[in-house]
């Protein structure tokens, strides 16, 4: 069966490293990849009470533009060779970034979004770097992929993926279908990492865990936990140690991604996602 993957784009050197990170990564798979890029005008924001029209100069300007370089974008995959499996769908509109992409994973049926960060010192990615948290946080019905910059897959390094989570909620195995079928076409290992907050689980979280270990299935995976010390610098260090590949959590409350991406605990603690991360979202019955 073939796979939709959307690939945000704004023509940045990250988001063309988003896309090779991709291409590489489903190289065995048949999909198909969308790629938007989502314009706007510099003097309209999307919540304006008046937008700017189709035929309007200043309008098919941003437009043509848009259509350029994503044409631009295909000439570059174009040379860089690839399979023949792959096939591309290129979407230009004027929306927000959020919003297109809520639009075209509505419309496509996409399975999973793929995008690049913005690094610190980065300008021309300042738009898709600010709404790179935003899709994390706010697309429910599918997972995203964000990649840092400088971060390109390595086929013939040994893989690990960190799972981290508190073990507080039920999981669903449909909801870590995406989570074994990455660690599974990366050849990793999936290391589940716990935060501990108090000496012992609860009965509860230790029936989730069995549930966890039993829905991992096959996948080599391991169990590890850290004490006296707060999530977000806790996951950076054990990744950091390990010379992990990608972070994956499950989006269940808001408030837990933004203890980990907020620019004020980046500031406060240096952290920053060095490695891909994989935002889950939970399953409602």
């Amino acid at each position: 069966m073939r796979k939709n993957i959307l690939i945000p784009t704004d023509f940045s050197k990250n988001s063309w490293n988003a896309l090779n990170y991709a291409l590489s990564l489903f190289k065995d798979d048949k999909c198909t990849f969308y790629l938007l890029n989502a314009f706007q005008l510099y003097y309209f924001t999307t919540d304006s009470l008046i937008v700017p029209e189709p035929g309007e100069p200043n309008y098919e300007k941003a437009k043509e533009a848009s259509e350029i370089g994503l044409e631009k974008t295909i000439d570059g995959i174009t040379s860089r060779g690839g399979t023949e499996e792959h096939r591309f769908e290129i979407i230009s509109t004027y929306n927000s970034v959020l919003e297109a992409v809520r639009t075209v994973i509505d419309k496509n049926d996409i399975e999973l979004v793929i995008m690049g960060t913005k690094g610190e010192n980065d300008p021309t990615s300042k738009l898709y770097g600010s709404s790179a948290v935003d899709v994390m946080e706010k697309v429910y019905d599918c997972p995203v992929i964000v990649i840092p910059e400088n971060v390109s897959y390595q086929e013939e390094k040994r893989k690990e993926v960190v799972f981290a989570t508190n073990f507080k909620t039920a999981y669903k195995r449909r909801e870590l279908e995406n989570l074994v079928d990455i660690a599974k076409k990366m050849k990793a290992a999936i290391r589940v990492l716990h935060i501990q907050e108090v000496d012992k689980l609860s009965k509860e979280q230790g029936k989730n865990k069995e549930d966890l270990q039993e829905y991992l299935g096959d996948v080599v995976h391991t169990f590890h936990t850290l004490t006296d010390i707060k999530v977000a610098p806790g996951i950076h260090s054990f990744i950091e140690s390990r010379d992990s590949d990608l972070l994956a959590l499950i989006n269940k409350k808001h408030s837990f991604l933004n203890s980990i991406f907020t620019k004020s605990l980046v500031k406060e603690i240096g952290y920053k996602p060095q490695v891909p991360v994989l935002v889950m979202h939970n399953i409602k019955d």
